[in-house]
């Protein structure tokens, strides 16, 4: 008798019957799913040769399987050929037979084996189980869909992978909620154009398990076609490539989070060479005028100048250092911070040019209400962003600007829109320099620059992403990962 179990198991998914030789041609023994294949009576037909060749095989096939049988039996001559067997309807099916040895897995038995296993449209390989030992080392399960019969099939590695039962049956309906929602449209368009024109497709996709669990997998499929070369469903593999995909996504983060950080190194490096530069050139030159002056009240407005000069400079090392002390703070405890209260305490600083701007402030924070953040950065990013929204207001309406937190389905953390109705800005002529110290793009006086890098720095220190879109005329929306 059998005694590999995942062999077996193979057997009976795949409906391959298999004779168990006896020492004696009448001790032969038919599998359940031989009798199965041809629809046969297990209670009253017998194992018989005589009956296998005058009631089964084609009588056209009988003479070269009849000689491959006994040279098995007796020579121990392993064989492979194509039949023909009747089933108990009259209808000829054709089957591959084979011998044990020329199964690919390691079949454990004390009898001879004899293999038939009927060949079908979805069955061009004339054995289709020798990949499971492979597909077990390997974490990768088969499939495929059957649009004649609209179903669909997976192996029993494809059910362990996705953690179902052996006797789950997939339902081919229901296909999509086998993916993460934010993969089911990439799913779509893959079996679609498989479907339809043919083209197979090898792609890295999210999967949900059983208990809900997304794991990263590889999937790939081709259609498969009948004789007139219509598709008639679609078969592949998946595999599973959760913990590689996790590791390389981690060092992905890490590559970006890295080369930011290289990018902010060399912006600053770039800024305190070319403003300190111009503050000790400026300065170098009132110096040199001053000492070829010699009418005291134009030297006197010189030194004035010098005044300027040093106010400037203090100014541009005050900024270079804050920028400097939120990496140096970033190491600071984090807290859960709720939104609701940092708003609060940001519109009761400002409460003044909130009322001079004429801006009303609306937020909505239901679905991500709190976040575990350093509070003073917090803070400060949601000041600048509120402050910049009524500095840039639209001068034909009042200010409106709305706070909203949700959660980001595909990083799993969560995020901060604020939008304001203000006048907008050109991202096609701007957007490079959005978030550069120093860049100003609209015309106000009070304009420095200095805020949004602030702010992006400060949301960088703490591995966040910040992004815009914005439209001149209409407003902008400044959105904030974590």
């Amino acid at each position: 008798m059998l005694a590999n179990k995942l062999f077996e198991n193979t057997l009976k998914k795949f409906d391959i019957g298999y004779w168990e030789l006896g020492k004696l041609l009448p001790d032969d023994k038919w599998s359940k799913e031989f009798y199965n294949n041809l629809k046969l009576d297990i209670d009253t037909v017998k194992p018989s040769i005589t009956f296998f060749k005058n009631e089964i095989i084609h009588p056209e096939d009988y003479d070269f399987f009849d000689k491959n049988y006994n040279n098995y039996r007796i020579n121990n001559l392993n064989f492979r050929q194509k039949i023909r067997l009747k089933d108990s309807f009259d209808t000829y099916q054709e089957f591959i037979c084979y011998t044990a040895d020329e199964a690919p897995v390691n079949i454990k038995s004390d009898t001879k084996l004899l293999f038939f296993q009927k060949i079908t449209e979805f069955n061009e390989s004339s054995n289709p189980f020798h990949y499971q030992e492979t597909a077990v080392m390997s974490s990768t399960g088969s499939w495929f869909v059957d649009f004649k019969n609209k179903k669909s099939y997976w192996d029993p590695e494809a059910k362990k992978i996705l953690g179902y039962p052996e006797d789950y049956e997939p339902s081919l309906s229901k296909s999509h909620l086998y993916y993460t929602k934010d993969c089911r449209q990439q799913a779509a368009n893959l079996f679609l154009s498989c479907s339809t024109t043919g083209k197979p497709f090898d792609t890295e996709i999210k999967m949900l398990t059983n208990e809900g669990e997304e794991i990263w997998v590889r999937s790939i499929g081709k259609p498969i076609h009948d004789t007139n070369h219509k598709i008639i469903g679609i078969k592949g593999v998946f595999q599973n490539i959760n913990e590689a995909k996790k590791r390389e996504l981690t060092l992905q983060k890490s590559i970006n989070i890295i080369a930011s950080q290289n990018n902010r190194l060399f912006n600053f490096a770039h800024i305190v060479s070319h403003n300190l530069r111009s503050h000790s050139s400026n300065l170098s030159l009132l110096v040199q005028l001053i000492e070829s002056v010699e009418d005291p009240t134009e030297r006197g407005e010189l030194i004035g100048e010098v005044k300027n000069i040093g106010e400037n400079l203090n100014t541009t090392i005050e900024h270079l250092n804050e920028i400097v002390t939120i990496h140096t703070n970033k190491k600071q405890k984090r807290k859960d911070i709720y939104f609701k209260d940092t708003l609060l305490l940001v519109t009761n600083s400002i409460r003044n040019i909130i009322s001079s701007g004429n801006a009303s402030i609306t937020s909505d924070f239901t679905e991500f209400p709190q976040v575990r953040y350093i509070a003073a950065y917090l803070e400060s990013i949601i000041l600048n962003l509120i402050t910049n929204a009524i500095k840039y207001k639209h001068p034909e309406r009042d200010t409106k600007i709305h706070l909203k937190t949700g959660k980001d389905e595909v990083n799993k953390g969560g995020y901060l829109k604020i939008t304001d109705n203000g006048i907008g800005i050109d991202l096609a002529t701007f957007g490079d320099q959005l978030f550069g110290m120093y860049k100003t793009f609209h015309n106000n006086t009070d304009a420095v620059g200095i805020g949004l890098f602030i702010t992006k720095n400060q949301i960088e220190s703490l591995n966040g992403s910040i992004t815009v879109q914005s439209e001149v005329g209409v407003g902008t929306t400044f959105t904030i990962s974590f």
